[in-house]
């Protein structure tokens, strides 16, 4: 048997949470703190098959358990609640550090002369590889709903990553207009990097300045976790949101 047919195997006959393990994980993640029943007992069914479809392995000292799956599996679903797993259908494998790990990437300057660059990160998507974080900021992002959270930064960078990099540009539902995306998202991403130039403190992570993808990442980790500040901010990126994740958090409607 190859390691290919045994996850398939292990997933197929993975057992789903039972109601005290999901009862516990609900209450060690704020961002579902007050999610009605409903939308709660949804999220249960897309968490069973997420952990039955994704394969969670430990790099380095990092120990993993049924919680911290669990941790990491309700995370990374509340952006999908109503776009279904097939969104994330690209890609297997979620990797766990035990803290931040040291990546290398090369780059290449305006002089083309390539230049290795070292980064101490907590998380990073692969475009049709795995997810890797950081067991620490799992269990932080879990508790601390203060709009920084890996799991949901990450992931959202894998549903950016549906029609090629991670741009800012996800595939969007037929309903909605391409063109009013970008503009709005355009033009919300331009005043972030002015406010950051400027030496202006913003509500939003100043990492959003980095690149349109990494923009899309921040305004979805806010969406979730501080909806009424995002909405206050920037109502237009808001409703935007709104209607790409089919979820209004700052109405308590998921």
């Amino acid at each position: 048997m190859t390691v290919f047919d045994f996850l398939s195997r292990w997933r197929r006959h993975a057992a789903p949470l039972s109601d005290e393990a999901w009862r516990s994980l609900c209450g060690r993640v704020a961002v579902v703190e007050h999610w009605p029943e409903d939308a709660l007992a949804r999220l249960r069914v897309v968490v069973d098959a997420f952990l039955r479809s994704k394969s969670i392995t430990a790099a380095g000292t990092a120990v993993l358990d049924d919680e911290l799956r669990g941790l990491i599996a309700v995370q990374a679903c509340v952006p999908i609640l109503n776009l279904s797993l097939a969104a994330y259908a690209e890609w297997v494998e979620i990797i766990v550090y035990p803290a931040e790990f040291i990546t290398e990437h090369e780059e290449v300057d305006e002089a083309g002369v390539v230049h290795l660059r070292r980064r101490a990160l907590s998380g990073e998507s692969w475009s049709q590889g795995p997810v890797i974080l950081s067991r620490e900021e799992v269990e932080y992002s879990a508790q601390a709903c203060d709009g920084f959270n890996v799991v949901i930064h990450e992931l959202a960078h894998k549903l950016d990553m549906l029609n090629g990099d991670a741009n800012g540009y996800p595939p969007l539902p037929r309903e909605m207009s391409s063109a009013t995306w970008s503009g709005v998202f355009n033009r919300a991403y331009e005043a972030l990097c002015a406010q950051i130039e400027g030496g202006v403190d913003t509500a939003l992570d100043p990492y959003g300045a980095e690149c349109p993808g990494e923009f899309f990442a921040v305004v979805s980790e806010a969406f979730f976790e501080l909806p009424n500040a995002l909405r206050e901010d920037y109502p237009e990126v808001y409703a935007q949101l709104v209607h790409y994740y089919r979820q209004n958090p700052a109405a308590g409607e998921h």
